[in-house]
């Protein structure tokens, strides 16, 4: 766990990667392709630069692994890892390139797979979310900070999340079958990036189903947010979400729920 200091450096650190963000993103930029076809651009470097040595400084006996140097380390290297910082600089590049606002700063530490301290800033906006493990999930908006909860139970019609960027024929069919057997029907609203678990964490949203790749670092830090805040991160078999357990860092399929009374598996199998 993280000293309360340690904490205030973990948000320091990730508020001065937003303005870094923000300085690129109020100009013009190019956006490159990695080997996987998805963008980076200059703010996804200035973002990983400040925030991998910022942690070193901070936490000099913990390991980073970030998005922007992961092929870097092996899994060999990393399974030896019993504790690290996993840290997406610019969760939602595509919409940075959109110029929507829906990205986000993500820093996770992970202990012994399980994500025990998660941060997520806003750059657009400023508002930053942040939890302990055992603790209470916070949003922070400049020097005004207060706790938030998820809604239980959840609403009616009930509010999904879905993904701004990618969409699927299975995700369709489950929209179409809470639609349905949903109590009330759904509202449905789509946003970038790991700000849908911070929506869960605070009571605006119920659920988000994802069908179709994710990076471990794109979900951690919102399910330590989300878990604080009363909620849950499940894979199809209704098992938590663990970290830096495999070679791959490709997450499956999963859900983020606020109401952990939903049946979302009976929803969701159909």
């Amino acid at each position: 766990m993280l000293s309360p200091e340690q904490i205030e450096g973990a948000i320091a650190i990730a508020r001065a990667a937003a303005a870094a963000i923000l300085t690129v993103y109020d100009g013009e930029f190019a956006v490159e392709r990695k080997a996987d076809a998805s963008p980076v651009t200059a703010a996804d470097m200035a973002a990983h630069h400040l925030i991998v040595d910022g942690l070193a400084r901070l936490t000099p006996d913990i390991p980073v692994l970030s998005e922007e140097s992961a092929h870097e380390v092996s899994f060999e290297q990393r399974r030896e890892w019993s504790r690290l910082w996993l840290v997406d600089p610019l969760d939602g590049t595509r919409e940075f390139v959109k110029r929507n606002g829906e990205f986000s700063v993500n820093l996770a530490l992970i202990d012994h797979g399980v994500p025990v301290f998660g941060l997520i800033q806003a750059p657009v906006g400023g508002a930053l979310w942040h939890a302990q493990r055992g603790g209470r999930a916070y949003r922070r908006d400049g020097d005004d900070e207060r706790e938030v909860q998820v809604r239980a139970p959840a609403a009616q019609p009930l509010r999904i999340a879905a993904s701004r960027s990618f969409h699927s024929d299975r995700a369709e069919r489950a929209m179409a079958r809470l639609q349905r057997e949903a109590p009330g029907g759904i509202d449905m609203l789509s946003l970038g990036s790991s700000l849908k678990f911070c929506r869960i964490a605070e009571g605006g949203l119920d659920l988000y189903p994802r069908f179709g790749p994710t990076s471990e670092w794109d979900t951690a830090a919102g399910q330590c947010v989300l878990e604080a805040a009363g909620g849950a991160v499940f894979d199809p078999q209704g098992r938590p979400f663990r970290y830096n357990q495999r070679a791959g860092i490709l997450n499956g399929d999963f859900v983020a729920v606020g109401d952990l009374a939903l049946p979302w598996k009976e929803w969701l199998d159909g």
